[in-house]
């Protein structure tokens, strides 16, 4: 039986990796775990009952902090697995494991579903064994970072339709934050940056999203990232619905009239799930955003009047259940 480490590093991590996780233990695989103490993912960890290693912490807004923060986490993250003899890793999106991977000599898989953060995919892609990207991304896009085959491999589909293969909603996440379902519910995810000032130049899309939503009367639930996102969303308008801590956003998401997102996972994860959903992220499109919109099942907002705000239909087409143990082959090959 082989040894694997796997690196979490945001909240999303934790979702899309766990069932890899679970079907590498059922196999009776010893699966060690880290997690950059980031925003939910931690939380998510605890919810889970997982044993994990916290590794890093967050460097604040600033650049400055940020590469401080980075770089540390890589050598915490070298003197952790240090010893350790993993046969393994993987990761989605981490920048921590494919460095220690090479320094230490441990083959690992990086994982990553957008394609333009040219900066983390010139070391990842450089530095791991084997690069697991969707089918969708064209191979051409990827070849400037040292990503050609064999080392490159693409799944059919979306990661999202391998970790929701066997979801099914729980209804209780709507209680738990008492919504009406006879009202219309919509969810909003914040951007990804972790230095967002309502009305300020990050997206400017989102204040003005949300007053649209409150002036149609509908219940809007916010999931912000960070305690300052939180208090500002606050300030902006009390009837806005902020959990405090991580929630269900899948079932959220299953449940919800409409979701506008500035981010990608839940755009996605509404996508697969039949729930309308609209992209307000201001970043450069990559495939996999190019291709839901293509077909329709994402629509790219740029003004808040065009929002169809409304209750959906209670039974949704669901779209690509895929089995996530094909994925595991992909992703850890050695097995």
């Amino acid at each position: 039986m082989a040894s694997i480490w796997v690196d979490l590093t945001n909240p999303a991590h934790v979702i899309v990796l766990r069932p890899l996780v679970e079907l590498l233990e059922a196999g009776g695989h010893e699966v060690t775990l880290t997690a950059r103490p980031l925003s939910h993912t931690t939380e998510l960890l605890d919810d889970w009952g997982h044993p994990y290693t916290a590794i890093g912490h967050h460097g604040g807004a600033g650049r400055v902090g940020k590469a401080l923060a980075a770089g540390s986490r890589t050598a915490q993250a070298f003197a952790f697995a240090r010893g350790k003899r993993f046969d393994y890793g993987l990761a989605h999106g981490s920048t921590d494991l494919p460095p220690v991977g090479r320094l230490l000599r441990i083959p690992n898989t990086t994982m990553f579903d957008y394609e333009w953060a040219r900066l983390q995919h010139e070391l990842n892609c450089r530095l791991a064994t084997r690069v697991l990207v969707p089918d969708a991304i064209p191979a051409e896009r990827l070849e400037p970072y040292g990503a050609r085959p064999p080392k490159l491999v693409q799944y059919p589909g979306l990661k999202e339709e391998y970790y929701l293969g066997d979801f099914e909603p729980d209804e209780s996440v709507l209680g738990e934050l008492g919504l009406d379902r006879e009202r219309v519910v919509s969810v909003v995810r914040t951007a990804p940056s972790y230095a967002l000032y309502l009305g300020g130049s990050e997206n400017e899309l989102l204040p003005r999203v949300l007053r649209r939503l409150l002036d149609e009367e509908a219940q809007v639930v916010v999931l912000a990232r960070t305690d300052d996102q939180r208090r500002a969303l606050r300030e902006l308008d009390g009837s806005l619905i902020v959990p405090e801590h991580a929630v269900d956003g899948r079932s959220l998401a299953a449940f919800a009239d409409l979701v506008v997102s500035a981010g990608g996972t839940m755009i996605r994860e509404a996508a697969v799930l039949g729930t309308p959903v609209w992209s307000i992220f201001e970043g450069r499109l990559g495939a996999v955003d190019e291709l839901l919109i293509a077909e329709g099942r994402v629509h790219f907002l740029r003004d808040p009047a065009d929002l169809v705000i409304e209750k959906a239909p209670a039974l949704r087409e669901r779209r690509g259940r895929r089995d996530p143990a094909d994925l595991l082959r992909l992703a850890v090959p050695s097995l």
